[in-house]
C-alpha cells in the first residue's frame, strides 16, 4: 500500500510492476529488468521447492511436514482420479504444481510485509499476464493431448451424441466457441478474484487513515469499523485464495478429461 499526500491510498499502486535489478537493461529494444513480479515468482517457486523437499523424507512415521505434503498430493491425486480416471495419473504432477503455485502466490500476496520498511507483498496472480499464461499453458496441453490421442476425431467433442443432423453445424459452432473461450474465462476468473479483494482491502485501509486524520468526532468510529472490515475481508481473502487455486486446478482436470476421454 502506497501512502500519498493527505493520507490517501492509491489502491492500484500495489499492482504496479517495478524493476528491482537492471532498470536500464535492454535487449532488442525491450527492457528486460528483473521486476518485483519476477522476484515474487522466484520466491514462490523457492517456497514450493522447499515445501516438497522437506516433505519427501519417506519416514515410516511421517512428521507434520511430510504429512502436509502427503495430504496435498493425495488431495490433488484424488481430484484427478475422480475427474479423469486412471488415465489422468500422468497429469498429476502438472496439476499439482499448478495448484500449489497458485495457492502460494495467492497467500503470499496477503502477507503484511509492508510493516517492514521498503517491503511490499506482490500478488502475481492479480496480473492477467500471469493468469493468462497459466490458462493458455493448460489449454495448450489439452489441445496437444486431444489431437495426439484422437487425431481429427477430437472434433467430435463439439458434436454431442444424438444431435439431429440439421442442428450439427449450429451446435458445432456453439460448442467450438464455448471451448475456445475456456482459457479466457480460466485466466480472468483468478485475475478478477485476486484483484478485487486487494483493491477492497486498500479502500478500507484508506478509510482507516482518513478517519484518523479527519479531526472529527466520527472519524475514529469510521476507522474502527473500517479496521474490523479489513480483518473480516482478510480472513475471507485467505479462503478465496484457496478456493481460486482449487477451481483453477479442478477446471484444468475437467478440460483434460474432455481431451483424454472425449466426453
Amino acid at each position: 500500500m502506497a501512502a500519498e499526500s493527505a493520507g490517501a491510498i492509491d489502491p492500484m499502486s500495489q499492482f504496479r510492476v517495478n524493476p528491482v535489478i537492471g532498470e536500464h537493461w535492454m535487449l532488442g529494444g525491450h527492457n528486460i529488468a528483473f521486476t518485483n513480479s519476477a522476484a515474487f515468482m522466484v520466491i514462490i517457486l523457492g517456497l514450493l521447492w522447499v515445501f516438497m523437499l522437506g516433505g519427501m523424507k519417506r519416514q515410516m512415521v511421517p512428521g507434520r511436514w511430510q504429512a502436509a505434503v502427503e495430504t496435498m498430493t493425495s488431495f490433488v491425486g484424488n481430484m484427478i482420479e475422480s475427474n479423469i480416471g486412471p488415465k489422468g495419473r500422468n497429469f498429476t504432477p502438472y496439476v499439482f504444481s499448478l495448484f500449489m503455485f497458485i495457492l502460494i502466490a495467492n497467500l503470499i500476496g496477503l502477507f503484511p510485509l509492508a510493516v517492514i520498511p521498503g517491503a511490499h507483498a506482490f500478488t502475481v496472480t492479480s496480473h492477467i499476464t500471469v493468469t493468462g499464461v497459466l490458462a493458455i499453458m493448460s489449454f495448450s496441453i489439452v489441445l496437444v493431448v486431444g489431437f495426439a490421442k484422437h487425431g481429427l476425431r477430437f472434433f467430435s467433442l463439439f458434436i454431442p451424441q444424438g444431435t439431429p443432423a440439421l442442428l450439427v453445424p449450429l451446435i458445432f459452432l456453439i460448442e467450438l466457441v464455448s471451448f475456445l473461450v475456456r482459457p479466457f474465462s480460466l485466466g480472468l476468473r483468478l485475475f478478477v478474484a485476486m484483484t478485487a479483494g486487494h483493491i477492497l482491502l486498500d479502500v478500507f485501509a484508506s478509510f482507516v487513515i482518513q478517519g484518523l486524520n479527519s479531526g472529527t468526532a466520527i472519524g475514529p468510529v469510521v476507522s474502527i469499523l473500517s479496521f474490523v472490515m479489513i480483518v473480516g475481508i482478510s480472513a475471507l481473502e485467505v479462503l478465496v485464495a484457496a478456493i481460486q487455486a482449487y477451481v483453477f486446478a479442478l477446471l484444468t482436470s475437467l478440460y483434460l478429461n474432455d481431451a483424454i476421454n472425449l466426453h
